[in-house]
């Protein structure tokens, strides 16, 4: 959701922030702002749209030049997305500064209290008050971040709030609860931001922030304490990627490049997990083998892609671990009254660790005793620490809204988690895992071999740019591919696209069916005779009625090639882990389609990559 930078130091500020929101776009805006301190006094500049209408703004009426300041990319919750809702908002004197992510729940009647008092709110917004809020407690304490400490306490909601003050010229003071917020460690200088990626050209040194904190930043150091101003502990640690991850390295869009590193991500997340026993070890699991035992159902909460990896996970947890296990929408989770125990093992999937929705399932499980574990690419971020345990992805960042690496990198995650789940319960020997794991070993180069023969997707990809409507069909785990198929191609290429199970055809859907309509089918392996030669029969009731078929179906399936218009080839596999290739050519299709109708597929309308708020 909303980008956030904040800097102290000796640099210019404006560039140091500037770029730092640049490499924040990823998340998703609709405006974008910046303040400045410079001589004793407040300047800012704020735009409606993209970075862009703000760098020409600063070209036209340069700020003052200051060597503090902070900027903001704002995804609309509160008041249209125009130049008067931009962040930051100030107080009534100009004198106080203030951006925030997140939704303040109580701001309406926060609003009526300040107006009654004689305040001017010139925004729709709810940070607004904020400002407004800091300026009254200022003239109490004259302390920037006691008077954040008092406004906090008053606050209902998720925020991360980030704060100026015309009367200090070595301070920015931030705060958080329920959003992200990290404090990047230099040289004379120091960084606030809402993703490592907004300074990471210039320390790799962070700080993680925990829960109803708040941060005052100065060129001598950082200190850290509670609502209450008690000093609170903090975890330093250090980003194990560069500047160069982040940047395109070539490809016209991120998300081509983060396709192409797919392979290596695969390799990455798989490193390590072999002890010299030859057993599985996830040495960030932190939830002991007696307590994995004693489990006896797991339930996977997840939003959008993420959520599609949970119900692959739900097929291997049950094969390979024999327990029940139920598939979750993090956003539904806890308003249905989950029946959970001591003995229940949430797994909660994230690649930014920041989703509310996941973080609000996890909070109410651990309220009912459940032990929790997350699956989580961002270090540092909320939901590992909010777990008894994590296991990360070693995807590496991903910049691009509609995400790739991260769900194939989820996908070996859970993989490993079943089957450690498998080794401690005793429902696989061990040679039994160890020869899943060297299966797995094999996928980096799986998909490799993929990726290396997609230039016939994407000719067909712009040969349906014009098309309105795309059905994906599948069965086993070919359904949950099918459903990550149809929603990349409606984040990227905004036209109707919908994921069936291929069984429920005759339930209904079949009545989509039309001539020419695109339908893509996910066979599965021919070694599932059963679920294949079903599959099949479901291709030939849907071309008999005139649909276009797009087969993808593994090396040396040869049964399918009379009913397939287009037949797209992948590497055989096992079949839980076919979802690893047959992902591929889906997330190619996507994005060159959404090429060839001119949309920017890094950074899809209305979309955010972390969803920060409920």
């Amino acid at each position: 959701m909303c980008g956030i930078v904040g800097y102290v130091g000796a640099r210019p500020a404006l560039d140091v922030v500037v770029e730092g929101l640049a490499r924040l776009e990823y998340r998703g805006y609709d405006s974008a702002g910046v303040a400045m301190l410079a001589d004793g006094a407040l300047a800012t500049a704020k735009r409606a749209g993209k970075l862009v209408n703000l760098r020409e703004a600063l070209a036209e009426e340069p700020l003052p030049a200051g060597t503090l300041g902070m900027g903001h990319t704002r995804w609309a919750t509160h008041g249209a997305p125009n130049d008067r809702n931009a962040h930051p908002h100030t107080d009534c004197a100009g004198r106080v500064a203030v951006i925030h992510n997140g939704i303040i729940e109580n701001f309406a009647a926060l609003r009526t209290e300040l107006e009654e008092g004689g305040h001017k709110l010139r925004s729709d917004t709810d940070t607004e008050a904020v400002a407004h809020l800091l300026e009254d407690e200022l003239k109490t304490t004259g302390d920037l971040a006691e008077a954040m400490r008092r406004v906090c306490r008053r606050l209902e909601g998720a925020f991360t709030l980030v704060a100026m003050h015309a009367g200090d010229d070595d301070l920015v003071v931030g705060a958080r609860r329920n959003s992200p917020l990290v404090v990047g460690v230099g040289d004379g200088e120091n960084f606030l931001a809402s993703d490592v990626a907004a300074f990471i050209a210039h320390t790799r040194d962070a700080i993680e922030l925990g829960q109803d904190q708040v941060v005052e930043l100065r060129r001598s150091g950082v200190t850290v304490t509670d609502f209450h101003g008690r000093p609170a502990e903090t975890k330093a640690y250090h980003v194990d990627w560069d500047v160069s991850a982040a940047e395109k390295g070539g490809y016209d869009y991120f998300m081509l490049k983060e396709i192409a590193e797919q392979p290596r991500a695969v390799a990455d997340t798989l490193l390590g997990r072999i002890g010299a026993d030859g057993r599985l070890t996830l040495d960030e699991m932190r939830i002991s083998d007696q307590e994995l035992r004693e489990v006896d159902k797991i339930i996977i909460v997840a939003c959008g892609t993420s959520y599609h990896a949970g119900l692959i996970a739900k097929y291997a947890i049950e094969h390979w671990a024999g327990l029940p296990c139920e598939v979750e929408l993090a956003s539904e989770f806890r308003y249905r009254d989950p029946i959970l125990s001591r003995s229940t093992l949430v797994i909660a999937i994230s690649q930014s660790g920041e989703t509310m929705d996941a973080l609000m399932a996890v909070r109410h499980a651990r309220e009912q005793h459940a032990k929790l574990l997350g699956i989580c690419n961002v270090n540092g971020s909320t939901l590992p620490r909010e777990c008894d345990g994590v296991l990360y992805t070693h995807a590496g960042p991903e910049i691009a809204v509609a995400s790739t690496k991260a769900f194939l990198t989820q996908l070996v995650a859970v993989y490993l988690i079943a089957l450690y789940i498998a080794q401690v319960r005793g429902t696989k020997f061990g040679d039994e895992v160890f020869a899943m794991i060297q299966l797995l070993a094999k996928m980096p180069e799986k998909v490799d071999e993929v990726l290396g023969t997609m230039e016939p997707v994407r000719a067909l990809a712009r040969s349906l740019a014009d098309e309105k409507s795309v059905l994906f069909l599948g069965r086993h785990v070919g359904f949950p591919v099918a459903l990550e198929g149809a929603l990349k191609l409606k984040e990227l290429a905004y036209m109707h696209a919908e994921g069936f199970a291929a069984g429920e055809l005759k339930h209904g859907p079949i009545a989509l069916i039309e001539p020419g309509l695109p339908v893509i089918v996910v066979v599965p392996p021919r070694s599932r005779a059963v679920l294949h030669d079903k599959i099949v029969s479901n291709i030939q009731e849907i071309r008999a009625r005139g649909a276009r078929t797009i087969v993808i179906a593994e090396e040396g399936d040869t049964s399918v090639e009379p009913y397939a218009d287009t037949l797209i080839r992948v590497p055989a596999v096992p079949t839980l882990f076919q979802p690893l290739v047959t992902t591929v050519p889906l997330q190619v299709f996507a994005c060159e389609l959404a090429t060839a109708k001119g949309h920017d597929v890094d950074q899809p309308r209305n979309l955010a990559k972390s969803v920060t708020v409920e």
